[in-house]
This record gives structure tokens, sequence and C-alpha cells, in this order.
């Protein structure tokens, strides 16, 4: 489902895209219920002042600029103090994608080009491809300046919303990082490398989710939900030796059956 239509632009060039949502919610939900009868329970929007229910047809966006006085904007408003540039997804300049830490990242979109813009999409993407490189760009979206990296990839281009540095918090944990033998260094190494394979997402499920449907399957039937068997706490054992069986077992869960 496409979230947005906007235009990429750097130089002379602008790209016309359409921003598309790569991700969908498969969590269970639940509702709440009222312990007593296990009716739902329901939210209303109510006026503070006449006591009304409120539908959301009826509700417009306020600031109070003191109290209990507010004045009223609308997405109208908005609209008009956008410049045509904040409209677009302007490209502030280019950084190597190794450069920027993952906390920054917000939410990520996938970007295809709309009629007309197929060439010059497709030569940024591959630019970007070939110089290993990303674009770092901003637009305005809602109410506020977003910053957002444009991401080659082999099979297209994905733009990611990111936050600015003010909205990240400095690490607050620090630790004291205490001496490490190079003989565990490199017992870790292997551990490493005997666990190397390459990234395939399909192979992760949300194991715990299926565990939860299965739950409620078990109390529609009427069925007792019995708590799986524990496996225990692990030992706690010399890190090395724990070192060294790991690595025999990654070896071993390569090994065909």
């Amino acid at each position: 489902m496409i979230s947005r239509k906007s235009v990429i632009t750097f130089g002379m060039v602008a790209i016309p895209i359409g921003m598309y949502t790569t991700i969908q919610d498969n969590d269970i939900h639940f509702n709440q219920l009222h312990k007593e009868d296990n009716s739902r329970i329901r939210y209303k929007k109510t006026c503070a002042n006449c006591g009304k229910e409120i539908s959301a047809g009826d509700i417009v966006k306020g600031f109070e600029y003191d109290d209990d006085k507010y004045v009223v904007v609308t997405d109208e408003d908005i609209e008009k103090i956008k410049t045509e540039k904040e409209k677009s997804i302007q490209i502030l300049h280019f950084a190597q994608l190794n450069q920027i830490s993952p906390v920054y990242y917000e939410k990520t979109y996938q970007a295809v080009p709309e009629a007309g813009g197929e060439k010059a999409f497709e030569l940024l993407r591959a630019a970007l491809m070939s110089e290993q490189k990303i674009a770092i760009g901003k637009t305005v979206m809602g109410t506020k300046d977003t910053l957002m990296a444009i991401i080659p990839r082999e099979e297209g281009v994905l733009i990611s919303t990111m936050f600015y540095a003010d909205d990240i918090k400095a690490l607050q944990k620090p630790y004291s990082k205490p001496e490490v033998s190079e003989q565990e260094l490199n017992m870790a190494k292997t551990l490493i490398n005997s666990m190397d394979t390459p990234f395939d997402p399909s192979q992760y499920k949300d194991e715990y989710q299926e565990r939860l449907r299965a739950l409620i399957e078990t109390k529609i039937s009427g069925k007792e939900v019995v708590a799986p068997e524990s496996e225990g706490v692990g030992k706690v054992i010399d890190l090395m030796e724990a070192l060294k069986a790991s690595v025999e077992k990654a070896k071993r869960d390569k090994e065909p059956a």
C-alpha cells in the first residue's frame, strides 16, 4: 500500500517516486474486557465543556498558547506554509553506509519510481551501488522536518526515516572493559566463524507468537494450559571451556543430518 508520493531532488535532477510501507503487523492483539462479565471496555471521546460524545469529524487540532486558550490549526494551514522544496526529498549529501549507527534509523519504506522517473531513478540507484554510498536527505512529513537515508539495494531503493542527534540518548551505562587474553579472543573468533552463514530472513519466525496462538486455541477448546518443562539454568563454567563447547556444538549443528 502506498504511503505517500514525493520527489527526490539533487542538483537539477527531480525523480518522482512512490513510498510504500515495508512492514505489516502480524502480532496477536487482545481486547480489554470487564472482569465480571467479559464485556468489551469502550473508550469514548467527550467534550470537556458540554460533555457530548465527539466523532472524529468533529475534532480539530489546537495549540494551547495560554491556560485553557487554544488556537486552531487546520491541515490546510499546515500545507500552506510548506515550500515546494519541503514537499520533496532534498538530497543534502552522500555518505558511506557504515558511517551511520543503526540507532539513527527509524522506519523504512520501499521507493518506486513514478511514470517518467524510471531512468533517473535507476541511474541514482546504480551510481550509489557502484560507489557503495547512501544519500542523506530531508523532507517535511506531518509537522516536522524529517531526516532520511536513501539506501541502494540490488533489487531497488529503500528510504529510512532517521532520528536527529538530539533525539538519541547518550549511552547511559558505560562498563569497565576487562582484559581478554589472545587465546580467548582467538577462540571467540573461531566460534563466530563457525557460526557464519548468509543472512536469510525467511529462516526466522516469531516462535513466541506461535505458542501464544496455540494457547488461544487451547483456551477456546476448553483444555487446560500446560506449562512446558523447564530446561533448567545453564551452569556457570570456565569461559574458555564454554567457548570450546560452543565451537564443538556449532560444528555438529553444521554437519549434514
